[in-house]
């Protein structure tokens, strides 16, 4: 009987150089010359830790095979030439010739379409060989080798061949088997894109989740009881990792095939055609990064895989709190930068190319942005990761469309996340990514991270550009970030303000802010920024604890002016009240000079509501003047009908009451570095407060003063009872890095050994919104 074996790569070269060392007549076909031309001159040759031989037999092009085929022909192709391979086998098949498929993938439907369903064979190939050159094949260990019939059994035939192939046994249920292998190749698909081993993709903790999932995907889709085979359990798939890893480790071929196709033979891999027909959206995104890499787009590194896990955990932990709107494969950016392979999720009121930016409302256009926003561009010129965009309230305008609903907390799932850059905050409190950007009209990035317990910045007015940022009042938007850390805002805001000094790499006389902040250029003091520390250690800790100044020379201490009447005020719950107080007083204990501060501006805090609401509706209302209204929420109709009862005098008076504002909150800055007081009086309720209709409940009376006069201020999550609650840090206009230094100083102080960062369980009688007041 003579064996013909079609595709003389590592599983075909293997099995048909064992068969002739064994005494069988097989003749060997290939696509490819070179492989042709190098069996019939030196042989076919295995080598490595297994076994080392050299055979001779002849091989031959397709085109060269004879007419008839009435044996066993090897089917070892790579699964994205089935349909080429069949094509050569229809009409060939004759007397008792049958195919045995030794390939990857579900290829036997394509095979029995060419030669008939009863001449088809499966076979479940697991052990390890790559190609090192034309007729040379590199056998690193010699594991699984089963056949069998496709309705389960074990026929004469199936017996017979495995009796001539050294390591095959018969195998039931071998379909069982290959769906296995469809499985745990997908896991092998996604650690392909990286650099990693097999073996340490596997077991790295921070890719288990993403390799469960890709399996669990396929396995769902598994038509018949699905078989364990070399540590891999279909019914303990994290289990099964460790076991995978150490099988792996015991073989001399350390990366899969997919990724010799990608990295070293520059050729494209069977992925799209095994896995491509497949549902689940994490294999859709295997499938778009092997192709982006096979075309050089992209190369196999780490940070694909970290990408790839930052959808997993989209999906898993971002989808269920409705946080995001779209996720984006494989999106272009530029392969190296500050941000270089960083996954960063994008408030969905900014433009992203080719994606529709839906603004939270079903009224948006449902067409794809033909343009970056200035910001985004920004992120993929840094090298970012722009990877979901992140859901939020209509038009940013605090309502929630009931047709989209709102995002859920993630430290309790039956209150909000906040508005409106609550998808933002969301993803970055749940660990789906670091760095998230949001907009800020009246505290829209600051609630959200006090509700969540995250860092959440709004710069100085104009800091960071809203080209392509739907506007809700031009004159008070800001775009800024929500981070797990003063570290990631200051990485983030570096690459969206274009400024160099923010990661310390231009001198400090640059930070002088936008053009119409120019004239305070010369109010920036180089002694207090030159000093600025390398990326990540804007205060680095010096002691157990203990925040210093950049090289551990000085105690890194700022000067707190305390806003007593934020902290007197009614809408403060004793909850909030005690983890400012507790915040504050860790600051004074460490040798912060803290002192309350009065004025004027502080004695009517819900008057600058008013002044906040009178610019905002009227602004809104022009942005949307001539839109059709219809399938807007009732509380953003309502809000953009004050706005149009808002007169000139009225609108006059409040753009008066913002410039008094302005110099007031200056005067305040007097004598300290930053004033500090609660982002908002309560932690998260169970649903978004309305605004500016009179009955806000005094969400964003501290966050909204800032929006009026443009001055930097940021949210830091402080210790609290149940939910987060924030530390709200203002400084001056243009001065956002001395805002920054001064935030991570205090987030390394109240993080310290011995202090809680994080929220505790859910309190057992949850906070209420308060009365309005």
């Amino acid at each position: 009987m003579r064996y013909v074996v079609l595709g003389c790569g590592a599983i075909g070269g293997t099995v048909a150089a064992g068969l002739v060392r064994d005494g069988h007549d097989v003749l060997a076909c290939d696509a490819d010359p070179d492989v042709v031309a190098a069996v019939n001159a030196r042989g076919l040759r295995i080598e490595g830790p297994v076994e080392n031989f050299t055979v001779r037999l002849p091989a031959v092009l397709p085109g060269d095979l004879p007419p008839r085929l009435d044996g066993p022909v090897l089917v070892a192709v790579k699964s994205q030439h089935t349909a080429a391979a069949a094509a050569v086998l229809a009409g060939r098949m004759g007397g008792d010739g049958f195919v045995v498929s030794l390939q990857n993938g579900l290829n036997a439907g394509q095979l029995a379409e060419a030669v008939g369903p009863g001449r088809v064979v499966e076979a479940f190939v697991n052990f390890g060989a790559d190609v090192t050159g034309p007729g040379v094949v590199l056998r690193g260990s010699r594991e699984t080798f089963l056949i069998g019939e496709l309705d389960g059994s074990i026929s004469a035939r199936v017996r017979a061949v495995c009796a001539d192939i050294a390591d095959a046994k018969p195998a039931e249920h071998i379909m069982g088997y290959l769906w296995g292998k469809e499985a745990y190749g997908a896991m092998l698909a996604a650690i392909a894109v990286s650099d990693l081993s097999i073996a340490d993709g596997l077991a790295d903790p921070a890719y288990g989740p993403l390799l469960v999932e890709v399996a669990r995907e396929v396995l769902d889709q598994a038509p018949v009881p699905v078989m364990a085979f070399d540590g891999f359990d279909p019914a303990d798939l994290p289990g099964s990792l460790g076991p995978l890893a150490g099988f792996n480790r015991r073989s001399a071929k350390t990366h899969s095939g997919i990724y010799r196709d990608l990295m070293v033979r520059r050729r494209p891999t069977e992925v799209p055609a095994h896995l491509g027909g497949l549902a689940g959206p994490m294999l859709a995104r295997v499938v778009e990064l092997i192709t982006e890499i096979e075309q050089g787009r992209r190369t196999c590194e780490r940070a694909n895989l970290d990408l790839l896990a930052a959808y997993e955990r989209a999906e898993r932990l971002g989808r269920p709190l409705g946080a995001v709107v779209t996720v984006i494969g494989a999106p272009s950016r530029a392969p190296d930068g500050p941000l270089a392979g960083r996954p960063v999720a994008v408030k969905d009121i900014i433009a992203v190319a080719g994606v529709p930016t839906r603004c939270g409302t079903p009224a948006s256009d449902p067409q794809p942005a033909a343009a970056d926003a200035e910001l985004v561009a920004r992120l993929r010129a840094a090298g970012a990761e722009v990877f979901a965009t992140a859901q939020c309230l209509e038009y940013a305008a605090g309502f929630a469309n009931p047709q989209i609903g709102d995002t859920r907390n993630p430290r309790d799932p039956s209150r909000t996340s906040g508005g409106s850059s609550g998808g933002s905050a969301a993803l970055v409190a749940a660990g789906v990514c670091d760095l998230a950007i949001g907009t800020d009209t009246g505290g829209s990035i600051r609630i959200p991270a006090a509700y969540c317990g995250v860092v959440g910045l709004k710069p100085s007015y104009g800091l960071v550009p809203v080209q392509g940022v739907f506007p809700l009042s031009p004159t008070c938007d800001h775009a800024g970030t929500l981070t797990a850390s003063v570290s990631g805002t200051r990485e983030l805001l570096a690459v969206l303000a274009s400024r160099a000094d923010l990661l310390g790499l231009a001198h400090p006389a640059d930070l002088a802010g936008p053009d119409d902040l120019a004239d305070e250029a010369s109010e920036v003091d180089p002694a207090d920024l030159a000093d600025l520390a390398a990326p990540g250690d804007l205060a680095a800790p010096g002691g157990p604890g203990e925040p210093t100044g950049p090289g551990g020379t000085r105690p890194a201490v700022f000067a707190v002016g305390v806003l007593a009447a934020q902290l007197a005020d009614p809408s403060v719950t004793p909850q909030v009240r005690d983890a400012v107080t507790g915040a504050l007083s860790a600051l004074a204990e460490a040798g912060w000079p803290v002192r309350e501060l009065t004025a004027p501006w502080l004695d009517d805090l819900p008057a600058w509501e008013e002044t906040l609401a009178v610019i905002v509706a009227r602004e809104a209302h022009l942005v949307h003047a001539g839109r059709d209204q219809s399938r807007y929420a009732e509380g953003t109709r309502a809000l953009l009908a004050y706005g149009a009862s808002v007169g000139d005098d009225q609108f006059a008076r409040a753009l008066r009451r913002r410039e008094e504002l302005t110099a007031a909150i200056e005067a305040s800055l007097a004598g300290v570095d930053v004033l500090a007081g609660p982002t908002v009086g309560y932690q998260a309720p169970e649903q978004d407060p309305p605004f500016g209709l009179g009955d806000d409940n005094a969400e964003g009376r501290f966050t909204g003063p800032y929006n009026l006069t443009g001055h930097p201020a940021i949210s830091v999550p402080v210790p609290a009872a149940g939910l987060p609650a924030g530390l709200q840090l203002a400084g001056r206009r243009g001065r956002d890095l001395a805002l920054l230094r001064a935030a991570a100083a205090a987030e390394l102080v109240i993080a310290r050994p011995g202090r809680d960062r994080g929220p505790a369980a859910a309190p057992a009688v949850p906070p209420t919104v308060p009365p309005a007041t």
